[in-house]
Parts: C-alpha cells; sequence; structure tokens
C-alpha cells in the first residue's frame, strides 16, 4: 500500500511507481470518482484526439503511391475514429 501526504494547500504529490501503475505520462490527467463511505476510485483521463495527433499518419502507408482525395478522407476518417476511441 503506497502513502501519500497532503500538503497544507490540500495538495498531494503522486509517486512515480502509482503514476507508471495508471499508465500516466507527464501532461496528462487524472480522473476520479468519488465513490460512497469516503473512497474514491483514480483513473487515467481518456486522451482526446486531436489534428496534432493526426499529423504524419499517413507516412508509409502509401508506398509511393498517390492517394485520391477520397481515399485520404477515407483514411483521416479512420485514424480519427482510432484516436477518439483510444486506440
Amino acid at each position: 500500500m503506497t502513502t501519500l501526504t497532503v500538503t497544507a494547500r490540500g495538495q498531494v504529490t503522486f509517486r512515480k511507481d502509482v503514476l507508471q501503475h495508471l499508465g500516466i505520462k507527464p501532461g496528462e490527467r487524472i480522473e476520479i470518482d468519488l465513490l460512497p463511505n469516503g473512497r474514491a476510485a483514480l483513473r487515467a483521463r481518456q486522451q482526446k484526439a486531436s489534428f496534432r495527433t493526426l499529423h504524419g499518419f499517413l507516412k508509409g502507408k502509401t508506398n509511393g503511391k498517390v492517394l485520391t482525395v477520397e481515399k485520404m478522407n477515407d483514411a483521416i476518417a479512420e485514424a480519427g475514429a482510432a484516436a477518439g476511441a483510444g486506440e
């Protein structure tokens, strides 16, 4: 069991091993669900997809072929759906 200390400002610092266990990396957010009887559930917040996550996703997937706009739109939609699903 890991014990954390609450500061005078009401803040808590999570140890590196706890964050690694939860799969949380620097800059990511944490969600806390407050449960009955003074308990809480803690987990990494699912990242929302952004345009920056789509950058370069076609690199190496075209084998040098020129894609039509329709094929590019299909690939963008597929990558966006996968990013939105947390994959």
